[in-house]
């Protein structure tokens, strides 16, 4: 069998797309346009709704690439989080949460941390329910005996107290259920 070559289209590609969608051409000519077959244009329309994606934007209350260089250079040279802290005009707990979240002092690497930081904040997340099967199994046998989601939630909190990842909270259940965001327990 013969893998399939995905086709990718490059930022610059993708802003012109939705240039000339939001300009009224049709796919067959965007597709001409930027020599890309009319469907590869469809299939990014699609995914996002025919409604160009906002640019993705780091929060001012982030710490910036920069910042985390600061750190690394701070704990390379001895510097206590403290002390880091004040030079960068942050609260320690913000510099210690970073160096804890990304390795530890003897671990941490600011080009790293800053890419796990950026990839971490991609939104939506996938629901917890959709990307654990026996977790997903379990609470569909008790929505099915009638339970309500906040009995399932105190009852797999009781039944696996050691093991965290046998736990939702009734607002995912709820969530999953009702708003069916990511389809994880839809109804037959």
């Amino acid at each position: 069998m013969i893998p399939k070559k995905r086709i990718r289209l490059s930022t610059m590609q993708r802003v012109e797309v939705w240039r000339r969608w939001k300009a009224g051409e049709s796919l067959h000519a965007i597709g001409r346009a930027l020599g890309k077959n009319n469907v590869v244009i469809h299939l990014l329309l699609k995914r996002h709704g025919g409604i160009a994606p906002p640019i993705r934007r780091r929060s001012p209350s982030s710490l910036t690439l920069a910042e985390r260089e600061d750190i690394s250079r701070g704990i390379a040279c001895g510097s206590s989080i403290r002390g880091i802290a004040q030079g960068l005009h942050r609260c320690a707990s913000t510099i210690s949460r970073e160096v804890a979240r990304h390795g530890g002092r003897a671990q941490y690497r600011a080009n790293e941390a800053d890419q796990q930081a950026w990839e971490s904040a991609l939104r939506p997340k996938p629901c917890l329910l959709a990307t654990h099967t026996t977790l997903r199994e379990i609470v569909a046998s008790k929505l099915m005996q009638d339970w309500s989601p906040e009995q399932v939630s105190g009852w797999l909190k009781w039944q696996f107290p050691k093991n965290e990842g046998l736990r939702v909270s009734h607002e995912t259940i709820y969530r999953s259920l009702f708003l069916q965001a990511r389809g994880a327990l839809k109804r037959s």
